[in-house]
């Protein structure tokens, strides 16, 4: 008869169980050994086991029926792996969700806590995707705007995940940006901004090196020379390249006339120095206005004395 000795009891996870008096067949010992276990006792009742891993030695509570139909696990294994995945992917894991069986609680290297699947962590673990801080993401979401004059109100109104709703400081007008544009700083208010041809500009060197070594010259004009080298002509980011001297010029209509100037005169007089596309295609996004770096004194000095020019008109 299978009796339950309430005097006895085995600690499994922290937790003490009743162990149970009833006999252990020969053909749960067999099964258990085949899975990776070896039984210990029987506890709480006549349908559960505590079995022992025989890899982490580590005592699971586990239902009979589990044994004998399927493969049961070990928390304390499973929790290693976790504890791995999440190393790999810069994470320190936690504990599981209680909520939840298929996520973890983990601390990023930044401090916060996250809360993610446990498949996510290994995809990421292996380089497969990513993961974000949502409070650090948020803080620079903030930054950006404020950079540039703007607050932060929130998500996009129109419910585009790529779109954030911010407010202008200097005249208080709200309006909705893609986030790629704020990064970039190819915005402009439309209650108090001014388009391309009124608003200010400036002309521009810029130098970049090949992978080959050689060295190229771009001259040009844009409202933002940092955004157009960054987020418009540079297309391989291991690339050098830098930004060699910048014009202001009062207007973006102005700017273009200077710049349309500036390229005739340096195909009439060093056509030699045109470079073709193909050799810089898939590293600067461009299809023109590229030139062999030995002509960058050349275009230094002209912008120099176009900056002089510009001077002498305010004056």
């Amino acid at each position: 008869m299978n009796k339950l000795n309430t005097s006895n009891t085995m600690t499994i996870n922290d937790f003490p169980f009743p162990i149970h008096t009833g006999a252990i067949k020969p053909d749960w010992i067999r099964t258990a050994q085949q899975k990776g276990f070896n039984i210990v006792a029987r506890v709480v009742d006549r349908l559960h086991l505590a079995l022992q891993c025989k890899r982490c030695g580590h005592v699971n509570k586990v239902r009979l029926f589990t044994l004998m139909s399927a493969q049961p696990l070990c928390v304390n294994c499973v929790e290693i792996v976790w504890r791995a995945d999440a190393q790999a992917a810069g994470l320190e894991f936690i504990k599981r969700d209680p909520s939840n069986r298929h996520y973890g609680i983990y601390r990023m290297s930044c401090g916060h806590e996250i809360c993610r699947q446990f498949a996510l962590v290994k995809r990421t673990a292996v380089g497969k995707t990513g993961l974000r801080c949502e409070r650090c993401h948020a803080a620079a979401e903030v930054a950006e705007a404020q950079v540039l004059g703007w607050d932060i109100i929130g998500p996009d109104p129109e419910g585009d995940p790529n779109y954030r709703l911010y407010r202008h400081v200097e005249c208080g007008h709200e309006q909705r940006f893609a986030r790629a544009n704020v990064q970039s700083q190819r915005i402009s208010c439309g209650a108090c901004g001014t388009n391309w041809p009124a608003a200010p500009s400036f002309l521009y060197a810029m130098g970049f090196t090949l992978e080959n070594g050689r060295e190229l010259v771009k001259a040009g004009f844009s409202r933002n020379p940092w955004s157009r080298l960054h987020h418009q002509l540079k297309a391989d980011r291991e690339m050098p390249c830098a930004i060699l001297r910048t014009v202001p010029v009062p207007t973006g209509q102005e700017a273009i006339r200077l710049e349309k100037r500036l390229h005739s005169e340096l195909k009439q007089t060093h056509p030699d120095c045109i470079v073709d596309t193909a050799c810089y295609r898939g590293q600067i996004r461009v299809v023109s206005e590229i030139y062999d770096g030995s002509l960058t004194p050349t275009i230094l000095a002209r912008l120099g004395d176009i900056e002089a020019e510009l001077g002498r008109r305010a004056s």
